[in-house]
């Protein structure tokens, strides 16, 4: 099996967040299960500042996005038994910042665009492209498009990950022809349009084989309209193809018994070290030296759903408590001006360190005693599983992967990885917090167990991957994969179970490239063989003809969709469309 997997970020060389460690991990678990894997991802300023002597110059073509006629260049190189295609446009990519410029949506409209387009370039032609939000959610709309006109496009799946249904890339309908090039067609089916706007990832979810979330909780709270951000009807309607796969994390980047970024290094059979990284953090912090008191920890995006609100309503009574209390983060000027305040009233007993500090989150990991989420939503969530593996115990609350991944202390019978809450309540949070403390303070021996127990959990990437070949299998009509894990059994969710049309062998795909195409180069450094893009103003604005084509574009899907989610109002826009 031949799977190509998009991404607008993946570690080590972009990230923004969690999608980064997810592309930079998934990949490779893939590969080493015996799947011909490669990950294609926009060529950003500081991937060429940093990586820039490791590409390797393939070609380049020219990307037909509406009246633009757009220089791609093609790199790539090898790491991890994964080939890493990256593609160039100066003007798209050549920026400081990965997302937060005004025109995202025509840059990675021309990411999926180009994506689409360097197909006949690249080593392989894929049975499955792997798309991850709305950053390449027009990758199956371009797909269908093309293969009106060309089989060869039919023949390939798309499998898309939901990893926050918050961003869903909305935009003008007036947009569809002048920015992304396509016929009005995809609105007037409904494919493209919610709530008068053009919604990027309803078409995503609408067009691929097989969508998934990034735990089985979230895939089921997608369907509630608490959670979904208006598109639970969709969710509902596509109910069929929709499941949900736990990510999970590098167990060999996240190790406290070989890690270099640490003060100590430790293990679960002998946890000695630990202390000394506390020692280590709260010298670091400025905290009172009290090897005896916890600490309780935050890293995390000071934004709203992720329950600060809580804490906020809350705080005087957890400083009331014998513990001490670490955050690092940034985000909503109105919480960290709490935060910076807080630490300014209980000074040596909280530390808040605003922004972002990779050295210093590994030692808050390695270094703390209880890790607190208390988020409203939490699509599956990374730091509640890196706190375990150093021995640190999460406090979460019971939603999306925070649920799937802790597993509630229960007393009675000495179990659990954790502590959790149901209801998002101050006072609920508050209780969990003091039984957590207790623990700890009185019954020490009771709290090892469950470090111990939180530190030997399996959240390694091979999990996931048997999950995803199941996917992957499932809409391409292959054979299954390896037997799952008893693990992987209890967090399996329902998958896609009709059998697609086996994927068809690429026919002379490197010939059908059309004569304007640039034949691949030489391979050459990156820094010495970067073409000139061409001169912008040389375009010429092309007159773009309306299609009376018919497209497979899950059309009743989406009429019936749309039904199920009506918008409250009809804009001049949404009139203009219907």
């Amino acid at each position: 099996m031949k799977v190509l997997y998009a991404a607008s970020e993946a570690v080590p060389f972009c990230k923004t967040g969690g999608l980064a460690d997810v592309a930079g991990s998934l990949p490779p678990a893939l590969a080493a299960q015996g799947v011909e894997t490669a990950v294609i991802l926009p060529l950003y300023r500081r991937v060429k500042e940093r990586f820039a002597d490791q590409l390797t110059f393939l070609c380049y073509d020219y990307v037909d996005l509406a009246w633009r006629h757009a220089y791609c260049g093609l790199f790539s190189l090898k790491k991890d038994g994964v080939t890493w295609y990256f593609l160039d446009n100066e003007q798209y990519f050549g920026r400081p910042e990965l997302y937060g410029c005004a025109d995202d949506g025509e840059r990675f409209g021309f990411f999926s665009r180009a994506v689409v387009k360097m197909l006949d370039h690249l080593d392989f032609w894929p049975d499955v492209i792997h798309c991850n939000d709305w950053q390449t959610a027009l990758i199956p709309i371009y797909l269908k498009d093309d293969g009106v006109r060309e089989e060869r496009y039919r023949s390939v799946r798309t499998v898309l990950t939901i990893h926050n249904i918050e961003y869903q890339g909305r935009y003008d309908p007036y947009c569809l022809g002048g920015l992304f090039g396509l016929d009005r067609g995809w609105v007037d089916d409904g494919t493209l349009l919610l709530d008068g706007d053009l919604n990027l990832l309803k078409g995503a979810i609408l067009t691929a084989d097989a969508v998934n979330a990034v735990s089985p909780t979230y895939a089921q709270e997608l369907k509630n309209p608490y959670f979904a951000h208006r598109m639970e009807g969709i969710l509902t309607q596509c109910g069929y193809k929709l499941s949900g796969v736990l990510n999970g994390i590098d167990m060999k980047l996240y190790d406290p018994a070989a890690d270099p970024r640490i003060a100590a290094n430790y293990t679960a059979e002998n946890i000695s070290g630990k202390a000394a990284d506390k020692a280590e953090l709260q010298k670091a912090l400025g905290l009172r030296p009290e090897p005896e008191t916890p600490i309780i920890a935050m890293v995390s995006r000071l934004v709203t759903h992720k329950g600060l609100d809580l804490i906020r309503e809350v705080m005087g009574d957890i400083m009331e408590l014998p513990v001490q209390f670490v955050l690092l983060g940034s985000g909503d000027a109105a919480y960290e001006d709490f935060f910076r305040h807080a630490a300014e009233r209980w000074p040596e007993r909280m530390a808040i360190r605003l922004g972002y500090d990779e050295a210093l989150s590994m030692a808050i990991y390695a270094g703390a005693d209880l890790f607190l989420m208390p988020s409203r939503s939490e699509p599956c969530g990374l730091s509640q599983m890196i706190a375990m593996r150093y021995g640190t115990v999460p406090i979460v609350r019971e939603t999306g992967g925070l649920k799937d991944t802790v597993q509630p202390y229960e007393a009675w019978r000495d179990a659990g990885t954790g502590f959790t809450f149901a209801n998002y309540s101050s006072a609920d949070m508050l209780h969990v917090l003091r039984e957590a403390v207790y623990l700890y303070k009185d019954y020490p021996d009771a709290f090892a167990r469950l470090r111990r127990r939180a530190m030997e959990r399996d959240f390694s990437w091979n999990r996931s991957a048997g999950d995803y070949l199941k996917i992957y299998a499932a809409v391409t009509g292959a054979a299954a994969a390896a037997s799952e894990s008893d693990d992987t059994e209890a967090l399996k969710a329902e998958v896609p179970t009709a059998a697609a049309e086996p994927a068809k062998k690429r026919t002379s795909a490197r010939k059908a490239v059309s004569g304007k195409a640039a034949k691949p180069v030489k391979a050459a450094s990156a820094k010495k063989a970067v073409p000139a893009a061409p001169d912008d103003g040389a375009r010429v604005p092309k007159t773009a003809e309306k299609s009376t084509r018919t497209r497979k574009t899950a059309g009743s899907v989406a009429k019936k969709a749309a039904s199920a989610s009506k918008p409250k109002k009809k804009g001049a826009a949404r009139k203009a469309a219907e």
